[in-house]
């Protein structure tokens, strides 16, 4: 799943927040960063602050970190690139403006942890990630990155989440959802190059095919302006990560999800992993990282930070099924 562009600042989140809908904020008391702290009206509170004391660490496994190619361990860093703007609770800015924060810098911290390297943290544009594995810049892409096919060919995978999509739409919205029908006629935005565009496509070509009116498709890049069109009623529903909707609703209780779907479609369980240069050596000891994670409770233990239980895998996989290349 390609992240949408998302919060980079705070003070934009609460601008845009202030101004389409009321964001239920509580400060925390004690010590440096407080008040970094937002708790949803659901009651799952967000650390905010560039410091992270709440972060989940792992100490140094041997045996695992061994298996890290000689080049990478003599290092001693792990390098780890993401999008610029995933979007809170993937991957934003912290309140300090400057520090990335968020679920996928904390699985990233847990696999250096394991690995017994120091987490080096890059940041660049979608795109630029996967040039950036490419030309042997950065180790691995750890944003929300959907295992497919097509990436098979070039990356290796190690699985750490289910990729769940989330159609969001405004609380108030006049219209229910019950199926990819539905969508007929409605004006549905979604972010381009994604495999959320890829699915919404189809489900536009089936209604069209059955004679029922297009699917109206507008394309964002940015959270902030598609939390405006929603609020504004612009848009009728939006498709994105679930993560980044399910953050929305708990902080906003503005929008409402009214149905999941795998990142796949109906095909599989499409999931999220850690991304690496094919061959190099470092998607066994990422995997094994990751397992051991599972296996002693912090992964889940970083899942629950983020309100994210409902992505859980029961293991990481290696280069799974991922979702299928686009017809001819």
């Amino acid at each position: 799943m390609r992240v949408q562009a998302g919060i980079r600042r705070r003070t934009v989140m609460l601008t845009t927040v202030l101004s389409t809908v009321a964001l239920v904020a509580g400060a925390c008391g004690g010590g440096d960063g407080a008040g970094d702290e937002v708790r949803s009206v659901n009651g799952q509170t967000y650390d905010l602050s560039p410091q992270q004391a709440s972060r989940v660490h792992a100490d140094k496994v041997d045996s695992i970190a061994a298996q890290v190619p000689a080049a990478i361990r003599d290092r001693g860093t792990l390098i780890v690139t993401g999008s610029a703007d995933a979007g809170a609770p993937l991957r934003f800015y912290a309140t300090d403006d400057r520090t990335v924060i968020g679920s996928e810098l904390d699985f990233a911290s847990l696999v250096a942890d394991v690995l017994g390297l120091k987490l080096d943290v890059r940041t660049a544009d979608w795109a630029q990630n996967f040039v950036a594995v490419d030309s042997g810049a950065v180790d691995a892409f750890i944003s929300n990155v959907t295992v497919t096919e097509e990436r098979k060919e070039k990356y290796d995978f190690a699985t750490y989440r289910k990729d769940t999509l989330a159609l969001e739409l405004p609380k108030d919205a006049n219209w229910t959802y019950k199926d990819r029908e539905s969508l007929a006629g409605k004006r549905i935005g979604v972010g381009s190059g994604t495999n959320q565009e890829q699915l919404l496509v189809q489900w536009d070509q089936q209604n069209v095919a059955q004679g029922l009116p297009k699917i109206e498709i507008a394309y964002y890049q940015k959270t902030t302006d598609y939390y405006l069109a929603l609020a504004s009623h612009r848009l009728d529903g939006f498709l994105g990560p679930d993560p980044d909707a399910a953050y929305h609703v708990a902080t906003t209780g503005q929008t409402k999800i009214v149905s999941t779907f795998s990142g796949a479609g109906d095909a599989l369980q499409a999931e999220i992993a850690v991304l690496t240069k094919k061959d190099n050596g470092l998607i066994g000891p990422v995997h094994q990282a990751l397992q051991y994670a599972i296996d002693h409770g912090l992964y889940r233990k970083v899942l629950d930070r983020w309100g994210l239980g409902g992505e859980a895998v029961q293991q990481s996989r290696i280069n799974p099924p991922g979702l299928p290349k686009k017809a001819p």
